[in-house]
C-alpha cells in the first residue's frame, strides 16, 4: 500500500514513527575511549609471573572493562629486554618507559629493602599464599612501603609470590652443608646472605643468567625453587637439587607509573586494582600447585634431588646471623618502622601455624 493511499491517521502515525527513529539515530552516541598500556619486564614470556599476566590479567581487566564498554586497554606488552631488562623495571616505569611493570624487588637491594621482611626471615614459610597476603596487609599497614614506589613515581598494586621455596641447584653432587664449602652460588641479591655461613660464595644476578652462568663455570649452581629450575632447564647444566626448603618470599611488585595512574578514569583504576589482587593470588596458587610437579620435571629431565637433613637444615638457619634483626634496625633507623614490620610478619607466620625454625623477632 502507497502512502498516499494509507487513512489519514494511518499515514499521520507512520510519519511520526519515522521521525522519532531518525531523531533518535541523530543523538550522540557515548564514545568508547582507549587507553593505550605499555607494560614491561625484563624477563621472558615463559616465566611464570608474565605467563599469567599474559593468560589471565590482560583477559580478565579486559572483560570487566567490556560490561560497560566505556574503556577499553590498547596492550602493549614489551617483554624479554624489548624496553629494559630485569633490573631495568624500575626505573623504566619511573621514567614512563613504560606505564606498567613487573619490579623484581629481590634484585634492587637497599632501593627495594622495604620489602625484604621474607628475605630477612628464612625457614620459616613454604607457603606463597600466606606471604603474599601478609605482604599486602603490610603495604596498607605500614606508610614506608608505599610511599618507597612513591618514591619512583608508581603506585604499587600488589606484591607476589611465584617460588614455592628456595633450594639449591648445583652442577657437582650436593648432599650436606659441608658439600657447599667453596662453592659459587649464583642469587637474586638477599638470599646470597645465606652462603657465608655454610662456606659457599654468592654471586649476583637475574635468573635469566643462571643456566649460562652454570654452564661455562662462572658460578657451580644456583639459589633457585623447582618450577624456575624445570622452566630454564637448568637440569642440563645443574643435575644436582639439595632439597632444602629455605622458604617462600615475595619477589615481585606490580606497578603503575604514577602519572599515568593519576589520568586513568576510576572505574579503570578499580578494576585494574581488584585483577591485580586476584593475580596475585593466582600467582600464589600456581606456585604451590606446581611445586612437587616441578621436582618431577627436573627429575625427568635428569635431575637428582638429594634431601637435606633435618639436624643440618637447623644448624644452616642457626648458623646464620640474624638477619632480620639487622633488616628491622637499618629500616628503624631511617624511621621506617622495621621492627614493627618484622613483629607483624612473624605474628602472621605464627599464627598461620607455619613450621618455623627460628623466631627471628624473639632472640
Amino acid at each position: 500500500m502507497s502512502m498516499k493511499s494509507m487513512p489519514q491517521a494511518t499515514r499521520l502515525l507512520s510519519l511520526a514513527l519515522a521521525a522519532s527513529v531518525l531523531g533518535l539515530a541523530s543523538l550522540p552516541v557515548s564514545a568508547q575511549t582507549t587507553i593505550n598500556l605499555t607494560v614491561v619486564d625484563g624477563y621472558p614470556p615463559k616465566s611464570l609471573w608474565i605467563k599469567e599476566f599474559i593468560d589471565f590479567y590482560i583477559p580478565e581487566v579486559d572483560k570487566r572493562l567490556a560490561k560497560t564498554n566505556k574503556h577499553k586497554i590498547r596492550w602493549n606488552q614489551a617483554w624479554a629486554g624489548q624496553i629494559v631488562k630485569p633490573n631495568g623495571v624500575l626505573e623504566g616505569v619511573q621514567k614512563g618507559l613504560g606505564d606498567m611493570g613487573i619490579v623484581t624487588t629481590a634484585i634492587y637491594g637497599d632501593k627495594m629493602n622495604v620489602l625484604a621482611v621474607a628475605y630477612a626471615t628464612p625457614f620459616v614459610t613454604n607457603d606463597p599464599e600466606l606471604v603474599s597476603k601478609t605482604i599486602d596487609e603490610m603495604a596498607e599497614k605500614f606508610p614506608a612501603i608505599k610511599k618507597t614506589f612513591a618514591s619512583y613515581n608508581q603506585v604499587y598494586l600488589t606484591n607476589s609470590v611465584v617460588l614455592d621455596t628456595y633450594q639449591v641447584f648445583t652442577k657437582p653432587v650436593v648432599k650436606t652443608l659441608g658439600d657447599m664449602k667453596g662453592l659459587k652460588i649464583a642469587g637474586a641479591g638477599f638470599n646470597l646472605r645465606y652462603l657465608a655461613p655454610v662456606g659457599a660464595v654468592g654471586v649476583s644476578g637475574p635468573l635469566t643468567g643462571y643456566y649460562n652462568q652454570t654452564q661455562t663455570g662462572v658460578v657451580d649452581g644456583a639459589l633457585l625453587w623447582p618450577e624456575a629450575a624445570a622452566t630454564f632447564k637448568m637440569a642440563e647444566v645443574a643435575p644436582n637439587m639439595l632439597k632444602a626448603d629455605i622458604g617462600a618470599v615475595n619477589t615481585k611488585v606490580l606497578t603503575v607509573n604514577a602519572d599515568v595512574w593519576a589520568k586513568l578514569p576510576d572505574e579503570v583504576k578499580k578494576v585494574m586494582q581488584e585483577v591485580a589482587i586476584e593475580y596475585r593470588d593466582l600467582l600464589a596458587k600456581v606456585a604451590k600447585d606446581e611445586g612437587a610437579a616441578s621436582v618431577a620435571e627436573y627429575k625427568k629431565a635428569g635431575g637428582t634431588v638429594h634431601e637435606l637433613s633435618k639436624a643440618e637444615r637447623t644448624q644452616w638457619a642457626n648458623a646464620l646471623p640474624n638477619l632480620a634483626k639487622e633488616w628491622a634496625a637499618g629500616l628503624d633507623k631511617d624511621g621506617m618502622q622495621g621492627s614493627e614490620m618484622l613483629k607483624y610478619y612473624m605474628n602472621a607466620m605464627r599464627a598461620g601455624k607455619q613450621p618455623i625454625e627460628r623466631q627471628w623477632d624473639q632472640q
